[in-house]
């Protein structure tokens, strides 16, 4: 049992997803979701409009401190052994998450009173799940607690979120003048469903008692462990057995709670474009400046208390025996209440900035996205990329190196190689076609890892559907 209570948590951390980093778009200012990042970026079309549903699905996969292929590789050895070298391996600072986006609409146009200012908006949904590995306890859970005599498992290491959410926009884009372009875009969250459950304290120690013999206290001390729920409580009588009518309805629900009937909340992105001279430039931007306030079919489940038991071994097994007499005691003894009360929590921040040297000036003069007064673009660009996310233990970093390439009218790349907190090899590939007024783009990193994606650390894909004026 012991066994795959564990096999399951690496599994788990092996096929979920991380960081929201979306290198390969960033400063691709050929596609209008590129303003979804910095609503700073230079604007070189009058209107676009997304294909509802298709605009842009983004979604990244991936693993830190180890993959699949350490448990499962066919490499002779014992599975129990390449368990435990992974467990040694992870770190309680370790995390997975899951970040996926659906944009709903996406549409913008240039003001017809100013050239110079450009309107974007726009609806998307998303889904971001984040949880730090409890090695603590998964260690407890395949060792026990027989070689950990007198060191404490502590109960900070549960720490974890995840929220579903729609997201309405509206960004304003201006060319201040030739050298600086500024943009903002204000949003309002609905969220459907949200669970969070963070600083946590207490820890469970085992120390030998003064009669020896093996004889051992187990201690849970100054516990305090909570889980804060928001669209769970409505939700959670659903299961297998229930009607299609009522299933209907908690559908209708959620849908409900995604058109400004959930949790709402307020944010803000901001972002600017800076021309150093013709030819470098430098962006920066601010992402999710916000927060999401909870006062609606809210639930916290509180668990507080200290305990104290004798034995040879801890009765928390995991062998399948039965328990129920210590759970009723630790249940007395550590009671869990469940609370109504409304809290907040933060938006993910994400940072991104860029430095861009620009070279090879088109000089065709059937060139179909130029602006009316202004010089040809640049065919080519190289640059360096820095993003930062901020998670609930520490901020996620990465830098890449970029090169841009304008092919032809009809067809623009950039590629992508980055450092992170993932991978030291992370090359991503982005590619834009733009036949006549209609766009498709497709992009994806960590492409070495494709070849065996049991190895693999991480993957993006995203791709979308726009008509570009």
């Amino acid at each position: 049992m012991r066994f795959r209570i564990v096999l399951c948590l690496l599994v788990l951390w092996g096929s979920c997803i991380f960081a929201q980093n979306k290198e390969t778009l960033y400063d691709f200012g050929d596609l209008p979701q590129s303003l979804m990042l910095n609503p700073g970026t230079e604007v070189r079309f009058k209107r676009h409009f997304g294909v509802p549903f298709l605009s842009q699905f983004h979604v990244n996969a991936g693993l830190r401190g180890a993959s699949l292929y350490d448990v499962f590789a066919d490499d002779g050895r014992d599975i129990n052994e390449k368990i435990e070298t992974t467990l040694n391996k992870l770190s309680s600072n370790d995390h997975l998450s899951f970040t996926q986006q659906l944009e709903i609409v996406n549409f913008g146009w240039e003001s017809k009173s100013n050239r110079d200012v450009y309107f974007s908006g726009g609806v998307y949904q998303e889904l971001d799940v984040i949880g730090y590995f409890p090695k603590d306890f998964a260690v407890l859970a395949y060792q026990g607690n027989q070689d950990f005599i007198n060191q404490p498992f502590r109960f900070s290491q549960v720490n974890a979120s995840a929220e579903l959410l729609m997201v309405y926009h509206f960004g304003y884009n201006k060319r201040v003048n030739d050298k600086l372009t500024f943009g903002a875009r204000a949003k309002l969250y609905s969220s459907m469903l949200h669970a969070r459950s963070a600083r946590n304290s207490g820890t469970f120690t085992t120390v030998e008692t003064p009669q020896g013999n093996n004889i051992y206290q187990h201690i849970i001390n100054n516990a305090d462990v909570t889980l804060r729920t928001s669209g769970y409580a409505s939700l959670r009588d659903i299961d297998e057995e229930t009607s299609s009518a009522e299933v209907k309805k908690a559908i209708n629900k959620i849908i409900g709670r995604a058109l400004f009937g959930g949790n709402l909340g307020i944010g803000v992105d901001v972002g600017f474009t800076h021309r150093i001279n013709d030819q470098l430039s430098v962006t920066g931007s601010a992402n999710d400046l916000g927060v999401v306030f909870y006062t609606k079919d809210v639930e916290t489940y509180r668990a507080r208390g200290n305990y104290v038991f004798d034995g040879f071994e801890t009765p928390i097994q995991f062998t399948g025996q039965p328990s129920q007499d210590f759970v009723d005691e630790l249940e007395e003894a550590i009671p869990l209440d469940t609370l109504s009360t409304s809290y907040v929590t933060m938006r993910p921040l994400k940072l991104n900035g860029s430095l861009k040297y620009s070279f090879n000036q088109y000089e065709d003069g059937t060139c179909y996205y130029c602006i009316e007064g202004e010089d040809a673009p640049y065919l080519d660009a190289v640059g360096v990329q820095l993003f930062t996310q901020f998670r609930p233990k520490r901020p996620i970093y990465g830098a890449s190196l970029f090169y841009y390439k304008r092919w032809f009218e009809f067809l623009r790349t950039k590629i992508t190689y980055t450092v992170d907190d993932y991978s030291f090899y992370n090359f991503g590939f982005l590619v834009s076609t733009h036949i006549d007024k209609i766009n498709f783009y497709i992009s994806a990193n960590n492409l070495l890892d494709y070849t065996n994606l049991a190895k693999a650390r991480g993957a993006a894909v995203q791709f979308g559907f726009n008509v570009i004026m």
